[in-house]
């Protein structure tokens, strides 16, 4: 049994975290579905300005028995939902063990915002989903020129460019 966490006094004490506490709330809510698919998350690549290389991570999610035809992926609102609906089972087969679990599911994941999804891949049984986060340019640090009143040459101050 989980027991319900009570962000409310988070709000009486901080002013503009609303969203993250929005977020704490929905994630705790949402993790109270079974383990089932299981799935991994993991780190690919870590942003490197100098290379040029984004943070890029991927989530497989372990769906054996669903064709591409059977999944979706939907992302809303920052939230990725994995989904499988398996198609009626007409064929009158008997089972001395089934071991297999062959039920519909629904898995989500909470996304940072500038998380894009950029590719989805079924093989194996797994699905791969691989994930970037790309910053936009305005909000990305940027450099600014200082000016300086020390007198050069006459009274035009004068502006040290800062490296890029």
């Amino acid at each position: 049994m989980r027991t319900q966490i009570d962000f409310s006094p988070l709000y009486r004490s901080a002013v503009g975290f609303d969203r993250l506490v929005g977020l704490l709330d929905s994630a705790a809510r949402y993790d109270t579905t079974p383990g089932w698919p299981p799935y991994n998350i993991e780190r690919v690549s870590k942003r490197d300005d100098e290379a040029g290389t984004l943070d890029s991570y991927r989530i497989e999610v372990a769906v054996a028995g669903f064709r591409p035809d059977q999944l979706a992926l939907e992302v809303k609102d920052n939230v990725l939902t994995v989904s499988g609906r398996k198609d009626e089972d007409t064929t009158e087969r008997t089972f001395l063990h089934r071991g297999l679990a062959e039920r519909n599911f629904e898995r989500r994941f909470q996304l940072a915002d500038h998380v894009k999804v950029t590719e989805a891949e079924l093989a194996n049984g797994l699905l791969s989903i691989t994930l970037t986060l790309e910053v936009p340019e305005a909000k990305k640090a940027k450099q600014i020129a200082i000016k300086s009143s020390a007198q050069t040459s006459g009274n035009a101050p004068q502006v040290l460019e800062a490296a890029e």
